[in-house]
């Protein structure tokens, strides 16, 4: 008999689900999440299971406007006192109530320092509970995006978390695994049954939710599929239902199929390089006693020998914005004056980097993952060609996501591609988590390439207090101008997300690449 690999077992699997449960959603994408703990990870296929599992106190409606979640209102007691009335008659996925007791635990959990999530809880000073369905949030000072972020911190449930002995969120650095990194008690509307890690993760619909879905979905299959022809093959062999992990090249093929459809839109996330701009000398380089990254001549040399356009043209096949700064188009404090891409100069980045001291280059090593965003692999492949022309040879290796994403959080890579989505759709979220310098609390807990700049910082405070609409706007357009012209990241493009699905779904389009099954209609 001839034998059948796990893969194709999955995917059978999940074929045969469709002919029992009509409505089962079989949906695929590159990688896998990295936790089911909900305080651990700040990472985006990782928040948008989470968030079938677990609600926050906000939410976001489809045009991603906040509305109360386990919250049923909010009011200001003073600019930096805000109560909380939670909604009563929630219960978890084993039945136990949900209470303020749950809303203090989790809180205080998602700001340990094991959770790199605790960008979500900055500015909460303090949490009273006033009474089982009460809650009062104290705050350093006025905050105008506290409501956005309440949105990622998850409630779970203290009972459960302290029985298992999760009281504390996964720390992934050290490879920890805990009871909550593997299984799931939440509110939501959906409850895990199931995660195998790099083959599937099943869901049920929770049938005790307090909301009521907008959809028909009863069950949720997620498949992660590194091999672009392997997530391709499934969708049209009739194994998937929806596919959001598209390669360009197969996009018009997809379109051009009667028996799917496609949709598409941009997203919130952009792709970049980071660079180890704090450290004395960089790991693994040609240099020895100095950083060259230190110098933004040299920064400034490297953006200037990347061609963004043939990267879109060529490798994306018009699916990208070629980028200037840290955020798209579709979050507050984007300016097309300020998204301005300069064009490939290859005599001037030589000159910069001779004037720096370069003028033979150096080597230095270069860490892309292989199954996170689209082209990632192949960006990074066309840009070691690139920087070669200028004389930077960088050795590259490629991994999963889950293992660069430790190696970047342990500091180890000194130069790597990144993406990051402004999940709150306002630009101090990424200038805060990212470009902020490290303080140990949520300002810079995402910053894994040292980047220091005090201007940049002293904006980032202003911002994060001030109420007044226009001059908000302002300070954010100044950090991003000033992040631009330092060259402390090295942008590459904004995303555009198309999504395939089979004709008889509909599910709305999100600009956070978040597919939610709640609001999906199967026929």
């Amino acid at each position: 008999m001839k034998s059948i690999t796990p893969l194709a077992a999955t995917l059978l699997l999940a074929s045969t689900t469709s002919l029992t449960c009509a409505n089962t959603l079989r949906w695929a994408a590159q990688n896998d999440i990295q936790t089911l703990d909900p305080h651990s990870q700040n990472h985006s296929a990782t928040s948008t299971i989470t968030g079938y599992v677990y609600e926050g106190l906000t939410r976001y409606t489809e045009k991603f406007e906040v509305e109360p979640a386990l919250a049923a209102k909010w009011t200001y007691v003073t600019p930096t006192q805000l109560r909380f009335d939670l909604r009563r008659g929630v219960k978890f996925h084993d039945g136990t109530p949900f209470t303020a007791d749950d809303v203090l635990f989790s809180l205080q959990r998602i700001r340990h320092p094991a959770s790199n999530m605790i960008i979500y809880a900055s500015g909460i000073k303090e949490v009273k509970k006033i009474d089982d369905f009460t809650v009062d949030l104290l705050l350093d000072g006025p905050s105008p995006v506290l409501t956005r972020n309440l949105t990622y911190v998850r409630i779970l449930s203290r009972s459960w978390a302290t029985k298992n002995r999760s009281e504390n969120p996964q720390d992934f650095k050290a490879k920890e695994d805990t009871y909550a990194s593997r299984n799931a008690m939440g509110t939501g509307p959906f409850k895990v049954t199931g995660w195998t890690p790099d083959q599937k993760l099943t869901m049920v619909a929770n049938k005790d939710w307090w909301d009521k879905p907008k959809g028909n979905i009863s069950e949720v299959t997620y498949l992660p599929i590194k091999s672009d022809a392997t997530r391709v093959a499934a969708l049209l062999s009739g194994a998937l239902d929806l596919l959001t992990d598209l390669p360009p090249q197969d996009v018009a093929k997809l379109k051009a199929d009667p028996r799917l459809k496609v949709i598409d839109g941009p997203e919130n996330r952009t792709i970049f390089f980071a660079l180890d701009i704090g450290s004395d000398e960089i790991r693994g380089s040609s240099v020895k006693g100095r950083n060259p990254f230190k110098d933004r001549r040299v920064r400034e040399a490297m953006s200037l020998a990347i061609d963004r356009e043939a990267i879109r043209r060529s490798l994306m096949r018009g699916l990208s914005i070629p980028a200037a700064i840290m955020v798209a188009p579709v979050a507050y404090g984007w300016s097309a004056d300020l998204d301005t891409v300069a064009k490939p100069d290859i005599s001037r980045a030589k000159q910069l980097l001779a004037d720096a001291g370069y003028a033979d280059g150096f080597d230095v090593p270069l860490a892309c993952p292989n199954d996170r965003y689209v082209n990632d692999e192949e960006i990074c492949q066309a840009v070691v060609s690139m920087w070669a022309r200028v004389g930077i040879k960088t050795k590259l290796t490629t991994q999963p996501m889950t293992q660069h994403s430790a190696a970047m959080q342990r500091y180890e890579l000194p130069l790597y591609l990144y993406g990051w989505g402004v999940t709150t759709f306002d630009a101090q979220y990424t200038l805060q988590d990212i470009v902020h310098t490290k303080t140990g609390g949520a300002d810079g807990k995402g910053n894994f390439s040292r980047v220091s700049d005090v201007k940049v910082d002293a904006l980032v405070q202003q911002m994060k207090v001030e109420i007044d609409v226009p001059r908000r706007l302002a300070l954010m357009q100044e950090a991003l101008k000033r992040t631009r012209d330092e060259v402390l990241f090295i942008p590459i493009h904004h995303q555009v997300r198309p999504w395939a699905m089979k004709a008889g779904l509909t599910i709305p389009h999100s600009a956070n690449d978040a597919p939610q099954a709640k609001w999906a209609t199967m026929k």
